[in-house]
Protein backbone atom coordinates (compact mmCIF):
# COMPACT_ATOMS: atom_id res chain seq x y z
CA UNK A 1 0.00 0.00 0.00
CA UNK A 2 1.46 3.02 -0.72
CA UNK A 3 2.70 5.65 1.97
CA UNK A 4 -0.51 7.96 0.67
CA UNK A 5 -2.88 5.50 1.52
CA UNK A 6 -5.23 5.97 4.80
CA UNK A 7 -6.71 2.56 6.42
CA UNK A 8 -9.81 3.57 7.49
CA UNK A 9 -11.41 1.68 10.68
CA UNK A 10 -15.28 1.70 11.71
CA UNK A 11 -14.03 4.01 14.43
CA UNK A 12 -12.08 6.57 12.22
CA UNK A 13 -14.26 6.48 8.85
CA UNK A 14 -16.47 9.15 9.85
CA UNK A 15 -13.98 11.99 11.42
CA UNK A 16 -12.01 11.28 8.51
CA UNK A 17 -14.99 11.90 5.84
CA UNK A 18 -16.11 14.09 7.25
CA UNK A 19 -13.35 16.31 8.53
CA UNK A 20 -11.37 16.27 5.74
CA UNK A 21 -10.11 19.63 4.26
CA UNK A 22 -9.81 17.64 0.46
CA UNK A 23 -12.06 15.41 -1.18
CA UNK A 24 -11.88 11.83 -0.05
CA UNK A 25 -11.58 8.88 -2.07
CA UNK A 26 -12.54 5.14 -0.15
CA UNK A 27 -11.68 2.06 -1.76
CA UNK A 28 -13.96 -0.68 0.07
CA UNK A 29 -12.13 -3.75 -0.42
CA UNK A 30 -11.44 -7.48 1.43
CA UNK A 31 -8.52 -9.61 1.25
CA UNK A 32 -10.48 -12.39 -0.28
CA UNK A 33 -11.34 -10.42 -3.57
CA UNK A 34 -9.11 -10.51 -6.19
CA UNK A 35 -11.15 -7.99 -8.26
CA UNK A 36 -9.62 -6.13 -5.24
CA UNK A 37 -6.53 -7.07 -5.55
CA UNK A 38 -6.11 -6.01 -9.33
CA UNK A 39 -7.54 -2.64 -8.21
CA UNK A 40 -4.92 -2.26 -5.37
CA UNK A 41 -2.31 -1.20 -8.06
CA UNK A 42 -4.95 1.52 -9.53
CA UNK A 43 -5.49 3.28 -5.96
CA UNK A 44 -2.25 3.04 -5.12
CA UNK A 45 -1.08 5.09 -7.96
CA UNK A 46 -3.73 7.67 -7.46
CA UNK A 47 -2.79 8.17 -3.92
CA UNK A 48 0.26 9.02 -5.36
CA UNK A 49 -1.12 11.14 -8.39
CA UNK A 50 -3.17 13.03 -6.26
CA UNK A 51 -1.26 13.45 -2.98
CA UNK A 52 -2.13 16.96 -1.23
CA UNK A 53 -5.34 17.04 -3.50
CA UNK A 54 -6.90 14.08 -2.38
CA UNK A 55 -7.67 11.84 0.48
CA UNK A 56 -7.30 8.37 -0.64
CA UNK A 57 -8.23 5.66 1.83
CA UNK A 58 -9.24 1.89 2.18
CA UNK A 59 -11.84 0.09 4.11
CA UNK A 60 -11.03 -3.73 4.67
CA UNK A 61 -15.09 -4.57 4.57
CA UNK A 62 -14.13 -7.63 7.06
CA UNK A 63 -12.76 -5.47 9.59
CA UNK A 64 -14.92 -2.50 9.21
CA UNK A 65 -18.37 -3.77 8.94
CA UNK A 66 -20.37 -0.65 10.04
CA UNK A 67 -18.93 1.91 7.62
CA UNK A 68 -19.63 -1.05 4.68
CA UNK A 69 -23.09 -1.35 5.85
CA UNK A 70 -23.95 2.74 6.76
CA UNK A 71 -23.15 2.98 3.11
CA UNK A 72 -24.61 -0.28 1.66
CA UNK A 73 -22.25 -1.47 0.31
CA UNK A 74 -23.19 -5.11 -1.11
CA UNK A 75 -20.26 -5.88 -3.81
CA UNK A 76 -16.67 -5.03 -3.72
CA UNK A 77 -14.75 -3.30 -4.70
CA UNK A 78 -16.94 0.04 -4.48
CA UNK A 79 -15.03 2.69 -4.38
CA UNK A 80 -16.36 6.11 -3.14
CA UNK A 81 -15.61 9.62 -3.86
CA UNK A 82 -17.23 12.12 -1.09
CA UNK A 83 -16.35 15.91 -0.69
CA UNK A 84 -17.70 17.75 2.36
CA UNK A 85 -18.11 14.68 3.83
CA UNK A 86 -21.23 13.90 1.27
CA UNK A 87 -21.00 10.54 -1.21
CA UNK A 88 -20.40 12.76 -5.00
CA UNK A 89 -19.33 10.07 -7.00
CA UNK A 90 -19.71 5.67 -6.61
CA UNK A 91 -18.11 3.41 -8.99
CA UNK A 92 -18.90 -0.63 -7.88
CA UNK A 93 -16.34 -3.16 -9.76
CA UNK A 94 -13.28 -3.13 -11.30
CA UNK A 95 -12.41 -0.07 -12.52
CA UNK A 96 -9.66 1.57 -14.85
CA UNK A 97 -7.44 4.14 -14.14
CA UNK A 98 -8.42 7.07 -16.42
CA UNK A 99 -12.18 6.60 -15.59
CA UNK A 100 -11.29 7.20 -11.60
CA UNK A 101 -9.34 9.57 -12.57
CA UNK A 102 -11.93 12.04 -14.97
CA UNK A 103 -14.20 11.46 -11.70
CA UNK A 104 -11.90 12.87 -9.13
CA UNK A 105 -10.96 15.70 -11.83
CA UNK A 106 -14.49 16.62 -11.87
CA UNK A 107 -14.89 16.43 -8.44
CA UNK A 108 -11.59 18.43 -7.68
CA UNK A 109 -13.19 21.19 -10.15
CA UNK A 110 -16.49 21.72 -8.68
Amino acid sequence: MSENVVALTDENFEDTVAGAATPVLVDFWAEWCMPCKMLAPTIAEIADDYAGKLVVAKVNTDDAHQAAIKLGITSIPTVIIFKGGRMVKRFVGLQQKADLAAAIDEVLAE
